[in-house]
C-alpha cells in the first residue's frame, strides 16, 4: 500500500504519480487492496475475483461486463491524465484560501473551462453530513454574503438591502464547537470544527430543525441578540447570549461567552471569496461553503494528510456533469 505520509509537497507528488499507469494502481490498491485483479469487486454486480485484460481494464465472471478501475470514482470517464487530477487536488487542499481556475488552468496546462469543471468536481467530495455531532460548546451566528452595490451609481442600487434584508444577498447559517487537540509535539492548543450551510430565511423556524441536526442535545448554544435563538432553551440546550448591540463582545459575566470562532470563520470565508474567486453565484455557494469548511476542520493537519483524506473520498465518489454545470460558472 502507498504511504500517503511522504506526499507533503507537490514535487514528492509529481515525482511518484508520474503517469497514468501508476495513478491506477494507486486507485486499485485502495479500493480493493491489491494490484493485480485477484480481489477486485465488480461496481456492477459486485462478483469478486475479477480478471484483469490486456488493456488494464477488468473483466467480470459473473455479469461479463468489462469495467475500469475508474468506474464509481469522481475520474470515471475523463480524457484528462490522472496526474493533472491530483495535482489538481493537492492544489487545491494546500491553499489556505483556495485555487482559481484561471490560476490552476495555468499551473496543469488545461483550459479554463476544463479547471472549472475539475474544481467543481472536487468540491463534491466535501459535502458535510451530521454523521459527528457538534458537542460542548457552541457557537452560532449568521452572516450575509454578496449584495454590494457600492460601485453602482446611485439611481440604480437596490433600495432597502441595509443590515439583515436579503434582496440582493444570500443568507449563511454557522455552528462553531470549540474544542482542544493535542499536537505533534504533545502539546495541546485550542482548535474549532464548522458547519455551515445555505439558509433560505434567517428565523427561527430554519435555523432550529438546523441546529437541533447537528448538535447534540444538551449542549452550551452561544448566539448574539438576534431573536431568532430566543426558543434554543426550548430544544433542550443551554442557551448564553453576548449582546453585540451594546458593544459587547465578551460577556462580562462570563469571559467564555463569545462567538469569535465562527465570526473568525466567517472573515477567512470572505477572503477566500473576495481575494480568489471575487464572485460566486447563489447556484454555487453551497460548494465553495463546503470547500471552506473543509479547509477549515483540516487546517491542522498536514498536506499529505488532506491529499490522502481527499484520495479516499475521490475513488468512491462520483457526479455527473449535468448535475454540476447548472449555473453561470465561477472563478
Amino acid at each position: 500500500m502507498i504511504d500517503f505520509s511522504k506526499f507533503n509537497n507537490l514535487f514528492s507528488l509529481t515525482q511518484y504519480f508520474n503517469n497514468d499507469d501508476v495513478c491506477k494502481k494507486a486507485i486499485t490498491e485502495s479500493r480493493c487492496g491489491v494490484g493485480d485483479g485477484q480481489d477486485v469487486v465488480c461496481p456492477y454486480c459486485g462478483a469478486t475475483h475479477c480478471k484483469e485484460r490486456k488493456d488494464g481494464r477488468y473483466r467480470c465472471k459473473g455479469c461479463k461486463r468489462n469495467f475500469s478501475c475508474l468506474v464509481g470514482t469522481i475520474f470515471q470517464n475523463t480524457n484528462i491524465t490522472l496526474v493533472k487530477w491530483f495535482m489538481a487536488m493537492y492544489l487545491v487542499s494546500s491553499h489556505k484560501k483556495g485555487i482559481s481556475s484561471c490560476q490552476l488552468a495555468r499551473d496543469i496546462n488545461v483550459t479554463q473551462t476544463t479547471a472549472w469543471y475539475m474544481l467543481q468536481k472536487i468540491r463534491t467530495l466535501f459535502a458535510q453530513t451530521d454523521e459527528v455531532a457538534l458537542e460542548g460548546s457552541v457557537e452560532c451566528d449568521e452572516v450575509y454574503i454578496g449584495g454590494k452595490e457600492k460601485w453602482k451609481h446611485s439611481s440604480m442600487r437596490t433600495p432597502n438591502t441595509q443590515g439583515r434584508s436579503t434582496v440582493t444577498k444570500t443568507p449563511v447559517f454557522g455552528m462553531c464547537q470549540r474544542g482542544i487537540i493535542v499536537n505533534n509535539k504533545g502539546e495541546e492548543e485550542q482548535m474549532s470544527w464548522v458547519r455551515a450551510m445555505v439558509v433560505e430565511r434567517v428565523n427561527g423556524t430554519t435555523i432550529l430543525p438546523i441546529i437541533s441536526q447537528f448538535v447534540r442535545e444538551g449542549s452550551y448554544i452561544i448566539t448574539d441578540e438576534c431573536n431568532i435563538y430566543n426558543r434554543v432553551d426550548d430544544c433542550g440546550y443551554n442557551h448564553m447570549v453576548v449582546n453585540h448591540g451594546i458593544g459587547e463582545y465578551v460577556s462580562e459575566e462570563d469571559s467564555s461567552i463569545f462567538t469569535n470562532g465562527i465570526e473568525g470563520f466567517w472573515s477567512h470565508f470572505r477572503r477566500m471569496i473576495l481575494g480568489c474567486y471575487h464572485d460566486v453565484s447563489d447556484f454555487h455557494l453551497q460548494a465553495y461553503i463546503n470547500e471552506a469548511v473543509y479547509r477549515w476542520n483540516t487546517r491542522k493537519e498536514s498536506q499529505s494528510f488532506r491529499f490522502a483524506d481527499m484520495f479516499a473520498m475521490a475513488i468512491g465518489t462520483i457526479r455527473k456533469w449535468s448535475e454540476i454545470k447548472g449555473g453561470a460558472m465561477a472563478a
